[in-house]
């Protein structure tokens, strides 16, 4: 039989304890403990030197989750990594790339589906906790729905991988001058997993 740690309970508890060994994951605040959940997600102790976010973010967050704001996401990865459980406010977690307008708006936008299922949002946008963990153009198309007055989201959560556009959406978010509350991993990391782990953690505070 192959010798390997089969305690589930033991090993998160050691994943959490090797991860806050390092000494820029041990404070605990708000944001030190979200970026710990993320990392957990990916693996990679080093994500804490590019994540990014804005001064008020996480109150930000944790506040508009606890007063029921929804919670829309750019693909069904991320809005799938959130456990419902934790949130508290039974919030709904939105995903409209799978609607049955979106490809043929996307056609008549010339642009990508995920883009064009942001358009699906307008009516939502305003005090949400938007989350994009993929796709860059949907970070992108969600600057100029606010710069087009859609709404003002609560705060987002924009960590798009990949290597075109992913870096400068997440720059474009961090720089806007409409100032967002918001929390980004610069440069091409990223992706649902992190995403969903960021909004875990700042669902519930941690036991």
């Amino acid at each position: 039989m192959i010798d390997y740690l089969r305690d589930g309970a033991e090993i998160y508890r050691r994943s959490f304890a090797t991860i806050r060994s390092r000494p820029t994951c041990r404070a605990w605040t708000v944001l030190a403990r979200t970026v710990v959940r993320m990392i957990h997600a990916c693996g990679m102790v080093d994500l804490v030197r590019d994540v990014a976010a804005s001064e008020g973010f996480a109150t930000a967050t944790a506040a508009a989750l606890a007063g029921g704001a929804p919670i829309l996401c750019d693909t069904a990865m991320v809005a799938s990594g959130i456990t419902r459980a934790r949130l508290p406010a039974h919030n709904d977690v939105v995903c409209t790339l799978a609607d049955a307008e979106v490809p043929q708006l996307a056609r008549d936008m010339g642009n990508t589906r995920t883009a064009a299922a942001m358009e699906r949002w307008r009516e939502r946008v305003e005090g949400a906790v938007v989350v994009v963990g993929n796709a860059p153009t949907a970070l992108f198309r969600l600057l100029e729905l606010v710069e087009e007055g859609a709404g003002r989201p609560a705060a987002v959560i924009g960590v798009p991988v990949g290597f075109v556009g992913a870096a400068e959406s997440k720059l474009a978010l961090a720089e806007h001058p409409a100032e967002l509350e918001h929390l980004v991993v610069h440069g091409r990391r990223g992706g649902s997993a992190m995403a969903a782990a960021a909004v875990n953690a700042l669902a519930r505070e941690e036991e």
